[in-house]
């Protein structure tokens, strides 16, 4: 076992110098902290701006009469009483008042009076058109639904374009009736009756009927050349009798060559 014990560690062993008196060693600690070396100052000026009565409760003051109560409008502004008539307030650079017999002058316009003329009348809103459902706008006058045209000196007028193509169309008419006379006068051409042309739009018109009920003959199945042929020449025949039909019946008065 060790040496060391338990009970030595508790109370050590006693000793003839633990007998001596030892003098106690007093360790001063340093300041952990600098005073600052405005705090005189300060403490002088606390005490000197310090409120009186301050935890004392407020100050006395003087009570409010009963008779004093607060009254009606009595916290409005008002504006101080003037002691000057009326007759000082005039200035001396006006003219003084008009009798009744004077009359007023007329033509002098004042400053005052243009002011007030051009002012009267307010200024008109200006017409604009919105297009998109944005909101964007602008000008009424540049959206095209005014009718500017009904404004134009030449308004309501025939264009010279139709105009040249007019005389144009007259000149080539009067050319073509004046050949067709000078051929009828020398025989080359005769005019036909309206007995010959309707004998002749009914000629047509059963050559038409006769190909028609033929075309309407043919076989549903065109399985052969020949019968497509055949088709073929019997459609180009109808169209050219529909075309000669159409220029009979439109046109009224007719001529041919003479034979």
């Amino acid at each position: 076992m060790s040496s060391f014990n338990t009970f030595e560690v508790v109370h050590p062993q006693e000793r003839i110098y633990n007998l001596i008196p030892r003098e106690e060693v007093h360790i001063e600690k340093s300041q952990r902290y600098s005073l600052s070396k405005f705090r005189p100052t300060v403490v002088r000026e606390k005490k000197i701006t310090n409120p009186t009565m301050k935890t004392m409760g407020p100050a006395k003051v003087e009570v409010p009469s009963p008779d004093k109560y607060l009254k009606k409008h009595s916290k409005e502004p008002k504006l101080p009483e003037s002691e000057k008539s009326h007759e000082k307030y005039i200035s001396l650079d006006k003219p003084p008042v008009p009798t009744r017999t004077d009359h007023p002058t007329m033509g002098i316009h004042t400053k005052r009076d243009f002011i007030r003329t051009t002012t009267v009348v307010p200024k008109k809103p200006q017409p604009i058109s919105v297009d998109t459902n944005r909101g964007h706008k602008q000008p009424l006058e540049n959206s095209g639904l005014v009718p500017k045209y009904i404004k134009k000196k030449d308004y309501g007028e025939v264009p010279v374009y139709l105009q040249q193509r007019n005389e144009e169309q007259q000149r080539a008419q009067e050319a073509y009736d004046s050949y067709v006379r000078e051929q009828k006068e020398q025989g080359a051409m005769k005019q036909l009756s309206d007995e010959e042309r309707q004998s002749i739009l009914e000629r047509l018109k059963a050559n038409w009927d006769k190909l028609h009920h033929e075309y309407q003959s043919l076989s549903l199945v065109t399985d052969m050349l020949s019968k497509k042929a055949h088709k073929e020449r019997l459609e180009a025949a109808m169209k050219q009798l529909e075309t000669d039909i159409e220029f009979f019946e439109r046109f009224k008065i007719l001529y041919v060559p003479n034979k």
